[in-house]
């Protein structure tokens, strides 16, 4: 076995720091004197999905979530991995078996180590038809061995290739290399979880007062729909460097209440609402933030039996796809800095440059004559308009997007679209169910690289919710998992995605937001945005 990494703790741990009382006067490495009170409270839109690392399918609960637990591998503040729960890894040359030595000081909030068996143990519920976990799909994604035929029922859980050697040895090996499974590490699904108290409450271990994490913090306070609040994990390995004393999640569903409780005072971050930015940051230019995001934002197809038949026709949503104007949609309506996106794949993703599509080389004039033409084709006009339901989360941005989007399509093809709006969870439910005609979809990278977005529209993605399916594709993602240069695979990939247009790709997304000038550290340069609340601080007034 050769030696692929071995990261070290030494240029991550701050020496000297003898007490927490010492860490809140100055910060240890850029010498700034520290607020008296670091307490972190910031906006959510909605209440998260779980608390529960392998349950947990939504951006704002993988944000506690890697609060609450710590996997093997972390990230830094510009997107690099640093060691977690493991303080390295190794790599056999074939990159097929991963080998990770575990800290012999990681703990349970309740004291019990943290060993390889709860890692085997996690990973074992991830996969279990049992669970049934909606990220199931990921730890297929990973290439960990025998996961497929788990999922599918036809093997127990206990053949997936992931082993506790002893207590500090987790070794996983794969179906197929995948130079790039270190990265995927971070996510959540991956993260450990403790069986002795998983087995005692079954579906109610999450709860406040049951719970047990390894985290940065510990659950205090949990109170659905309204506010969730995490709190300094005493038995965390490096809990002597952690500055942040705790942390509060409120659930805001409008953006404009919670843009005022900002301006008041009661808020460290929020996002910013649509167009507002420009005016914010004349006003806040201290405040105002908006930076490069790996994530998209589309509208998705429901290509399966259950949905319309007009859909079927690649004209359709071609001539659907032509008719958005994207240029209004990012400089008038959201103006934070987001980009027009013509492919599924953002350009801030590493080591891609998503191709150059015809839709994207003409200009708006010549897309809207197309569209024309194209929906003519299928059949539509004005004596038989397109008719169909377009559906979204409730929010305020949503809701702008979705108006301008139809009265687009109303204005240039004659279109009709009655639009629907749904609390998140009963939308994730609707939308994996089918029970749609054109509904909303984004993605934020699990992890930075093409596939992460490229695999959800691939036939067994458990995130393909339209149920696109297409053979081609779908060889050429499974192709790039193992090729030495998977660019040229994803660019044929891409090129598929423009030719059948399964989703309406509308935007690539810009972090926007309105964070106080108190907040040291956010991650600005880390574009997946895997933010920790350990690695913040508050800077004195």
């Amino acid at each position: 076995m050769s030696r692929l990494a071995q990261l070290t703790l030494t240029t991550f741990l701050t020496a000297g720091i003898a007490t927490v009382g010492l860490a809140q006067e100055t910060h240890p490495e850029t010498g700034e004197a520290l607020a008296a009170d670091q307490t972190f409270t910031y906006r959510i839109l909605d209440e998260f999905s779980s608390l529960d690392p392998q349950v947990v399918e939504d951006v704002t609960g993988s944000e506690v979530a890697r609060d609450l637990f710590e996997g093997l591998m972390n990230q830094d503040e510009n997107g690099e991995l640093v060691p977690g729960v493991a303080t390295g890894y190794e790599a056999s040359e074939d990159k097929t078996t991963y080998t990770f030595t575990l800290r012999d000081d990681a703990k349970w909030s309740n004291g019990d180590p943290v060993t390889a068996q709860d890692f085997v143990f996690a990973w074992r519920r991830a996969v279990s038809p049992e669970l049934a976990s909606p990220y199931q799909w990921y730890m297929s994604l990973m290439s960990i061995e025998n996961a497929d035929a788990i999922i599918a029922g036809e093997m127990a859980p206990e053949e997936l290739g992931v082993t506790a050697v002893d207590d500090r040895t987790l070794e996983v090996k794969l179906s197929q290399p995948l130079s790039y499974f270190p990265q995927m590490v971070t996510h959540a699904t991956t993260f450990p979880a403790p069986q002795k108290v998983v087995e005692e409450f079954g579906a109610d271990w999450t709860k406040t007062e049951n719970i047990v994490s390894n985290g940065a913090y510990v659950l205090t306070e949990h109170i659905p729909n309204e506010r969730s609040t995490r709190e300094r994990n005493e038995m965390y390995w490096d809990n002597e460097n952690t500055i942040i004393d705790k942390t509060v999640a409120l659930v805001i569903n409008d953006e404009n209440v919670a843009l005022t409780r900002f301006l008041a005072g009661e808020l460290d971050r929020t996002e910013i609402p649509a167009g507002q930015f420009p005016r914010l940051s004349k006003e806040h230019p201290d405040e105002a933030i908006s930076f490069p995001r790996l994530c998209n934002y589309y509208y998705t197809f429901n290509l399966s039996d259950s949905g319309p038949e007009a859909f079927k026709d690649v004209n359709v949503r071609k001539a659907l796809a032509l008719a958005i104007d994207r240029d209004i949609i990012t400089k008038n309506v959201l103006a934070g800095g987001e980009v027009a996106a013509y492919s599924f794949t953002p350009a801030a993703v590493a080591n891609f440059e998503p191709p150059v599509s015809e839709m994207q080389e003409m200009t708006q004039a010549e897309r809207d004559a197309k569209a024309k033409e194209l929906l003519a084709e299928a059949g539509y006009g004005p004596d038989n308009p397109l008719k169909f339901g377009m559906m979204y989360n409730t929010s305020d941005n949503h809701q702008k997007i979705a108006v301008v989007m139809s009265q687009m399509w109303k204005q240039k093809l004659g279109v009709e679209v009655e639009l629907s709006n749904m609390e998140w969870k009963v939308f994730l439910e609707v939308r994996g169910n089918q029970d749609f005609e054109l509904a909303r979809g984004a993605w934020c990278g699990d992890y930075n690289e093409a596939s992460t977005f490229l695999d959800l529209l691939t036939t067994p993605s458990g995130y393909n919710d339209g149920k696109y399916s297409n053979a081609d594709y779908d060889a050429l993602i499974q192709e790039a998992k193992s090729a030495d240069d998977s660019a040229p695979l994803y660019t044929e990939a891409e090129q598929i995605f423009a030719q059948d247009m399964p989703v309406i790709p509308v935007y690539h997304a810009a972090g926007v937001y309105m964070m106080d000038s108190d907040v040291g550290n956010w991650p600005v340069n880390n574009v997946e945005q895997n933010w920790y609340s350990k690695d913040l601080y508050k800077v004195a007034e």
